[in-house]
């Protein structure tokens, strides 16, 4: 670690804090992560799911990272890991920054990556300019956000919160069989020396910093976004039920479709949504499936999917009504059955944190935007137990979980500087 001014007690203001923002540091760190289950270009793709070799070999690094006194490398039982900055005053409960690195089966080198590294960069800035807060800083990689190897998403975040279930995380089997619980005690023995942390504890507030993932900042022109909540989201199940037979001798007026009804169904539905005129909304079918698939046999049933996401509680309530009353209907003479198979309450960030990150985004001068997160973050667990708030920057295309995955640089390097004011107004 290069060596650092004296530690001040106290504080700067937010501007001379940023300043000691290192860009070319911040960049070379993210590319360097990227790496590990990486190729040779950034757009070949990442592939470091979670508790893999490539994973425990990108964590390994980050310890390497920061050797210095006034730093501790912790880890919890479910394999979090953490990075402590002492504060002033150590009984004090700490401000948490954080997010992940484990990526989908194929992904991008900034999802989840930027929360992490960007907060490290806090570290290191607080570091150059001789700051040392009056709450411990914590940074901490969070196990499975994704949930691509190992579901459900978010295991390492959700059991800091509720350390119960943990128990239940352990039974989950990935694709080949391998017991979340067997993948976790093998990557928890990657790190033996590091002590453990509980799960549970106190926390003062949660901060995330994340790529937008979407376009809706990089198409009015934003380059910070103060994430005021997470959109609720609810899954549907929906069963049509016709009736099979031959494609080649039964007349239209005989037959119970139950493909067509489902279409028929469908597009009623996307109508029925288009003319709320809520462009919040987002109503998603990504999953069909007919029996019995054959080419010449008419459908008897169709089951399909529905993601249903907005941040206000009442509109989901709507939307699951109109549901029902379509459903209700005989569509191609055939019965529909709809079974709500998930409920994610809407998330609503605390009045504190998103406050403190407001007042950095302006401090920056960059052009900055309110918004609301349309993917799950652990943000949202932590929200539960204490004042969490996230900060977005944009996406090129609105790309993300995929190898062209992308942000520029200098949008990087402002997210950075704008968390380390956020981070020092809430832990001095």
């Amino acid at each position: 670690m290069n060596a650092t001014p004296p530690i001040r007690n106290g504080n700067l203001a937010h501007p001379d804090a940023m300043r000691f923002v290192d860009g070319e540091r911040l960049i070379a760190h993210l590319v360097r992560l990227a790496s590990f289950g990486g190729g040779e270009a950034l757009n070949d793709g990442v592939r470091r799911e979670t508790l893999t070799p490539q994973e425990l070999a990108a964590k390994q690094w980050l310890c390497s990272l920061f050797d210095a006194p006034g730093y501790r490398w912790l880890q919890d039982d479910a394999a979090n890991l953490i990075l402590r900055r002492e504060g002033r005053e150590p009984v004090l409960p700490p401000v948490l920054v954080g997010s992940h690195i484990d990526t989908q089966p194929v992904g991008g080198w900034l999802d989840g990556a930027y929360g992490v590294m960007a907060g490290y960069e806090v570290c290191r800035a607080l570091d150059d300019a001789g700051i040392r807060t009056r709450r411990a800083i914590e940074i901490v990689a969070w196990t499975n956000e994704e949930g691509s190897r190992f579901a459900p998403g978010a295991m390492g975040s959700s059991a800091f919160v509720q350390p119960a279930l943990l128990d239940s995380h352990r039974q989950r089997r990935d694709a080949q069989g391998v017991p979340f619980g067997d993948a976790l005690a093998q990557a928890l023995q990657g790190l033996p020396d590091l002590p453990r942390a509980a799960l549970g504890r106190a926390v003062h507030a949660y901060l995330e910093a994340h790529i937008e993932q979407g376009p809706v900042m990089e198409a009015d022109g934003r380059v910070l976004g103060v994430v005021e909540g997470i959109q609720g989201v609810r899954w549907f199940e929906v069963t049509v039920r016709g009736r099979g037979a031959h494609a080649g001798t039964t007349p239209e007026s005989a037959r119970q479709d139950a493909l067509l009804a489902a279409a028929q169904l469908i597009a009623d539905l996307h109508e029925s949504v288009l003319a709320l005129g809520d462009d919040t909304l987002r109503w998603t079918v990504g999953k069909l499936e007919v029996a019995p698939g054959s080419v010449n046999t008419i459908a008897d049933r169709v089951v399909f999917s529905i993601d249903l996401r907005h941040p206000r509680r009442e509109r989901l309530d709507q939307i699951e009504t109109l549901l029902a009353e379509r459903a209700a209907r005989l569509w191609s003479g055939c019965p529909v059955g709809v079974k709500r198979v998930m409920d994610k309450a809407p998330t609503v960030f605390h009045p504190m944190a998103v406050a403190a990150v407001q007042a950095a985004v302006e401090a920056t001068g960059e052009p900055a935007c309110r918004i609301t997160s349309g993917a799950f973050h652990d943000a949202m667990y932590l929200a539960s137990v204490a004042p969490a708030a996230m900060l977005f920057v944009p996406s090129i295309g609105g790309i993300s979980h995929h190898p062209d995955e992308n942000t520029a640089h200098e949008h990087l390097i402002a997210g950075a500087r704008a968390l380390t004011a956020a981070v020092l107004k809430l832990a001095d």
